[in-house]
This record gives structure tokens, C-alpha cells and sequence, in this order.
């Protein structure tokens, strides 16, 4: 079959495999390889990925011992009654025509308990335990742990095991110089500090045979200080290689970098020459990784040589029909990942399992799964943001007679602002996907139609669903009027170009995102992968330990001068994602934005703004100043509505506008749909 992307969906034999496409689903944490109902939930998981053509699947990390566990609640695998716990995961996953591995990962001085160890007791800078220092003993019975762990993978079903070595885990610590300070055989020279990855290869080989994937995954870059050359890496890769792997797949950077890896910030594809290097050292296949969540994108990357496969883990989570729909060419009915770590990577920070921004679907197959409309009715959706567009997909993918009203001229709502802030371009192609579901299920759209209750009322609809969205709220200050004064969409859509000294009213996720726009705009990093590692200081050639220029990232001069001001105290950004709010307040950092916190505003005048702070006066010049404090809900007809007897139900910020959040309005979207 003839496919736009033949690369990509050309076959590869891997050890003992022989797999049908090159898009592997790589490993992510889901947040349900420790709960009781772990198991059923991962079944369907995974296995409608496997249904959709995914090639290969990677689990979620499990731990081969107890002291190895990320969390207090052990996600392992190191007893028979685990293997029967993980056994329908990949029976499930094979009665779909796929194949799944699965991975160990020992966390080292990551693990978030008091049992943790290391190589040397270092502590992490993100972790307040301290690790204890492993006797020889300790690494002879955990270098065991994992072949036992390989070995009850493969009692459980599973087709092979992927070693976890990289991102800053026990295999990474023995590695590096930076938490490796060992003066006996595992440390000291690079023989002594790859020792350990080594020999738990070869120990996983021995255990399971050759008729059984090995995968070690690798750090293609390490991103921290004291971490490996890229030649060390490539002695890396072919010492591994020669102890019994298959395979090895690539991570990018160590958990306390500070340098962005899997964030909006990164471009699309944009570590993909790191692995080439690897590639071209073993003979062994090879898996580029990271911000590569289109199909164009993994097709280029493999053109280009740079790697034999492609691993992807949140688009799989965004769409798990990625690689189907990819094959049959469908490129307008993906929807892409947007890489904001909102409702995978920062659930499981807070012991949340994992789903999607764009697709709450996602691991709760059972949970929302789509059935016909047993009485199809016509249903109008007011508002075309995420809200409205999930609602009106999904009710009319039921056989719904869905018509959707959008006062503006084009879809998208809060999206269209999203977009033009720097490394959130993808949500641009969230709209357009959502654009695309509603073609196909036959909604009627009425674009610039601002819709009223004779629109709605009189028995032409059997419900309404209110997603009119937000509005800007102005907070009451005297001189809020003034001309200098604009709101943050005046800004992010251009109507208004700030002046050199710009004050932000608001510390929210908006007001960071206007701090963004007007501090990086004009950059190329979020799109470039060669303006990306000039901006974040990481080196071009391969002599500096860890991938990391030694005079680290440039600091250019700001292209505005910007104080951000709050009422309430306490520090900023602390409502900004927790894998990702570091980020921000770095750059804004870089960029020596002033903040003051647990203000009163006073007035606004020619001159700039008046505020009160710690009981003292101070004026803050200003060319602009730009209103980011919250926004209020458009939900005016619901009291007309009401008295004409119309049945409306407000979704996302018609129902709240509060800390505006995307994740929920599509979820609520998603989930009045499926109800009605």
C-alpha cells in the first residue's frame, strides 16, 4: 500500500522481531501501573493503540525492587504475583495485533521515599532525600533485580523489556561524573562508570534468551553539568550493544536540567541530530525521541538518517489512532499533541492518573467511550472554543443534529490567542482538528453569528449548550481608560504594539504568556532546532560533558523592559504547570523582568502607574500597561434562556471562568456530549 510517509511505515527487524512500521509508542508514566485497577484500564490503553497500528509499545516505568520505586506506592515487578497483575496488559495488547515491552526503571536518587539509593550519596537539586551510597553487594542483587524483572516480564506475556537508561535514573547516575564519585570498579574511569548499564544488560540477556527484545534507552544528551561527552555516549551505545541489546531508544536530559526537552518551548523534532551520532556508531536500531508529534516530522527525521525509528509517547496519548490514520494519509484527522504536559506528565505529580488536554479519552477508554444517540435530537452549541468544539464533535459523532453558533469569524476562541504566543503555535492545530471532526460529523456551523435566545428558543432545539467563553475582566482602578491601558488579546492579536516599558496587571498563566509573546516573539528557538540550542546554550559539537556550552545560554538584551504586578502575595507563577512553570519563570528571569507581589493599585496616569506595596508609594513608568487579571464568563442568554423554557447546560468558561483551563472546558465539553 502506497502511504505519504514511506519511511515511516516501512518494516524493521528488531532482534527477533519483525515489526510492521517504525513508530514506536514510547514509555510515559501513567499513573496506573500501582492501582488496583491498573491492569483492566492499561488493557484497553494499550491495546487500542495496538489495534490503530502502533508498531512497537513501551509501558510505563516499573520498578525491579523495592528500593528503586518512584512513589511509596510500588509500581514493581519482582514477584510472581506482580507477573500476574501485568499479565492482561499484554494479552490485550496482542489479541489487537501488536506488541508491547516492558520497561524497568530503577529511579536511584530520584525516588520520591526515605529508601532510596545512588551510586554516591548526591542529593538531587529536585529531591529533598538523600541518597544512600550502594555497597557492592547492592548493585551485585540490583543488577540481579532487573534479570529477575526481565524474566517475570516475559512470564507475564510481555514481548521484551526496555532498560531504563537515561534522564537522570540509577543506570544515568552510575554513568556520569556528576553523581558517580566512586573511587572502586563502578567508578572512576569510564570503563568502571558504564560498568553498571553493562552488566545489567548482559544479566537481562542471560535471563530471558535471544528470543527476547532488549531495549536500552539512552541518553542522547545528558544536559547537565558533569554529564557525558557525546563520544563517551557513542562507548555507551556500543558497549551496550555488545552485551546483548537489540535495540536502544533516546532521552533527552536529565530531570533537573534546565533546559526545556519535552515542553512547548521545544521545536518540533529538535534533539533528532543527537541521535544521528548514535546511529551511525552501532549496528543495532536505533529510535530518535522527543517534540516529534507529526507524522511529517518523523518521516524527515528518518529521510535525514538520523535515526532508524521514531519513539513517541504523548501523541499517542493525544491521538491513539497516530500511526493508522498516519498510514491511510489522514493527516488532517490527527490530532496533534500540543506538548503541554497539562493533563499527562503534571497528573502524575499529583498522583492523578494520566490523560490529554486535547483528548480526555485518553486511559479512561472504558470510562468515555462513545456510543450512538439512542434518540438523536438537534442540539445547538453556543461558542466555538475548546469548550464547544469538543461538545459539538462528540454529540454529533453520536447521530446528534448539531448546530453550532461562533460570533466570531472563525473557530477556535481562547485557541486564537493560545497560538500566537511563542512554542504555542500547536494549539492552532488543535482547532484545525476540531474544524476537521465537525466537517466530517455534519455540523452546521454559523460563523460570525452571535446567537439570541429567538435563535434558540421556540422547540428549535432540544438542548443548548452554553460555551460563549470568557471575557477579560477590567479590575476598577482610576484611569483604567486610559489610552496606554489594553487587554491581553489587544496584544497577543496585534491590535495594539507595546511600547518599550510594558506592565503587566495580572501573575496568572495569561499574564506569563503576554510576558512570553512580548520577550520572544521575534525568536526562532521554538521552531529551529539550531536557533533552539544557540538559545539554551547547548553545544553544537560533541567535546562538552553533558551536551552544554560552557558559557551557557546567551543573555541577549530584553527586547521590552516589563514589570509584572498582583495583588495577592507569595511568589509568581505558582498556578503555571508544575512540569512546565519552570520554565517561564526562567525566561522571564533571563530577561530581568521585575515582579511585586500583595500590591494596591492606585491609579494609572500619564506618567505610568501608582501602586501601594509593603505600605510604601511607588510610580512605575509605562509606554503600555496590559490588563491580564482574570476574566469573567459570557453566559448572558442563560437567564433569557431560562424564561423561555430552553434546556441549557454551561460548559467551560461560560460555566466558570476562574483559572481558565483548557483541560477542563474540553473534558466538560467531551462529557455533556456524551450524556446527552
Amino acid at each position: 500500500m502506497t502511504t505519504a510517509y514511506p519511511h515511516l511505515f516501512q518494516p524493521i527487524t528488531v532482534g527477533p522481531v519483525t515489526l510492521p512500521n517504525r513508530l514506536v509508542m514510547g514509555s510515559m508514566h501513567t499513573g496506573l501501573e500501582a492501582r488496583a485497577d491498573g491492569p483492566p484500564r492499561l488493557a484497553a490503553f494499550y491495546a487500542e493503540r495496538a489495534a490503530a497500528e502502533a508498531g512497537l509499545i513501551i509501558t510505563g516505568g516499573v520498578s525491579p525492587n523495592f528500593e528503586g520505586r518512584l512513589k511509596d506506592e510500588p509500581a514493581m515487578l519482582a514477584s510472581a504475583a506482580d507477573a500476574a497483575w501485568h499479565r492482561p496488559i499484554p494479552e490485550a495488547v496482542h489479541d489487537a495485533g501488536g506488541r508491547i515491552v516492558l520497561q524497568i526503571l530503577h529511579s536511584g536518587r530520584y525516588g520520591y521515599h526515605e529508601a532510596i539509593v545512588a551510586p554516591s550519596a548526591v542529593r538531587s537539586p529536585i529531591n529533598r532525600e538523600m541518597p544512600r551510597a550502594m555497597t557492592e553487594a547492592d548493585i551485585a542483587r540490583t543488577i540481579g533485580d532487573f534479570a529477575t524483572a526481565a524474566e517475570l516480564a516475559r512470564e507475564a506475556g510481555y514481548d521484551g523489556v526496555e532498560i531504563m537508561g537515561s534522564e537522570g535514573y540509577l543506570i544515568t547516575q552510575f554513568l556520569c561524573p556528576r553523581t558517580n564519585q566512586r573511587d572502586d570498579d563502578w567508578g572512576g574511569s569510564l570503563d568502571n562508570r558504564l560498568r553498571f548499564a553493562v552488566e545489567t544488560v548482559r544479566s537481562v540477556r542471560r535471563a530471558v534468551g535471544s528470543d527476547f527484545l532488549v531495549i536500552f534507552r539512552i541518553s542522547t544528551l545528558d544536559l547537565v553539568e558533569g554529564g557525558l561527552t557525546a563520544d563517551e555516549t557513542v562507548a555507551l551505545a556500543r558497549a551496550v550493544e555488545a552485551a546483548g541489546a537489540d535495540m536502544l531508544t533516546s532521552g533527552i536530559g536529565w530531570h533537573e536540567a534546565r533546559v526545556p526537552t519535552i515542553a512547548q518551548a521545544v521545536p518540533r523534532g529538535g534533539f533528532a541530530w543527537a541521535s544521528r551520532r548514535i546511529t551511525e556508531a552501532v549496528a543495532i536500531p536505533v529510535a530518535a525521541s522527543n517534540r516529534i508529534n507529526t507524522p511529517e516530522a518523523g518521516e524527515a527525521i528518518l529521510a535525514a538518517g538520523h535515526a532508524d525509528m521514531i519513539s513517541m509517547a504523548r501523541p499517542f496519548l493525544a491521538d491513539g489512532a497516530f500511526a493508522a490514520k498516519a498510514r491511510a494519509g489522514d493527516r488532517r484527522g490527527i490530532n496533534i499533541c500540543i506538548a503541554c504536559n497539562q493533563a499527562c506528565l503534571d497528573h502524575y505529580f499529583i498522583d492523578e492518573p494520566a490523560s490529554c488536554l486535547v483528548n480526555p479519552h485518553a486511559c479512561r477508554e472504558e470510562e468515555l467511550r462513545a456510543t450512538p444517540a439512542e434518540q438523536p435530537r438537534a442540539i445547538a452549541v453556543v461558542g466555538g472554543g475548546p469548550a464547544g468544539l469538543a461538545a459539538a464533535a462528540v454529540a454529533a459523532e453520536r447521530g446528534h443534529q448539531v448546530t453550532l453558533f461562533e460570533a466570531a469569524s472563525e473557530l477556535g476562541g481562547q485557541f486564537n490567542l493560545a497560538k500566537r504566543v511563542p512554542g504555542k503555535q500547536e494549539f492552532g492545530e488543535s482547532v484545525a482538528y476540531f474544524a476537521d471532526r465537525l466537517q466530517r460529523a455534519g455540523v452546521a456551523l454559523r460563523l460570525g453569528q452571535r446567537a439570541t435566545t429567538d435563535d434558540l428558543a421556540g422547540g428549535r432545539f432540544a438542548h443548548v449548550v452554553m460555551a460563549s467563553g470568557v471575557a477579560p475582566r477590567r479590575p476598577d482602578i482610576p484611569g483604567i481608560d486610559h489610552p496606554m491601558v489594553a487587554t491581553y488579546a489587544d496584544v497577543l492579536t496585534g491590535r495594539v504594539q507595546a511600547g518599550r516599558r510594558v506592565v503587566i496587571i495580572g501573575a496568572g498563566g495569561i499574564g506569563f504568556d503576554v510576558a512570553l509573546f512580548l520577550l520572544e516573539h521575534s525568536l526562532r528557538s521554538h521552531v529551529e532546532a539550531d536557533a533552539f540550542a544557540h538559545h539554551w546554550g547547548i553545544a553544537a559539537n560533541g567535546e562538552a560533558a553533558g551536551g552544554l556550552e560552557p558559557s551557557g545560554a546567551p543573555d541577549d538584551p530584553p527586547p521590552h523592559q516589563i514589570t509584572m504586578l498582583k495583588r495577592s502575595p507569595g511568589g509568581f507563577g505558582r498556578t503555571l504547570g508544575r512540569s512546565t512553570g519552570w520554565i517561564h519563570r526562567l525566561i522571564l528571569a533571563r530577561n530581568h523582568v521585575a515582579q511585586f507581589a500583595g500590591v494596591a493599585y492606585d491609579r494609572i496616569d500619564d506618567g505610568g502607574i501608582h501602586i501601594t506595596v509593603g505600605g510604601e508609594g511607588r510610580h512605575i513608568p509605562a509606554d503600555n500597561i496590559v490588563i491580564c487579571a482574570g476574566q469573567d464568563p459570557l453566559a448572558d442568554l442563560a437567564p433569557d434562556l431560562a424564561a423561555a423554557n430552553v434546556a441549557a447546560t454551561a460548559i467551560g468558561g461560560a460555566r466558570l471562568a476562574a483559572e481558565l483551563d483548557a483541560e477542563r472546558a474540553i473534558e466538560e465539553g467531551t462529557r455533556l456530549a456524551l450524556a446527552l
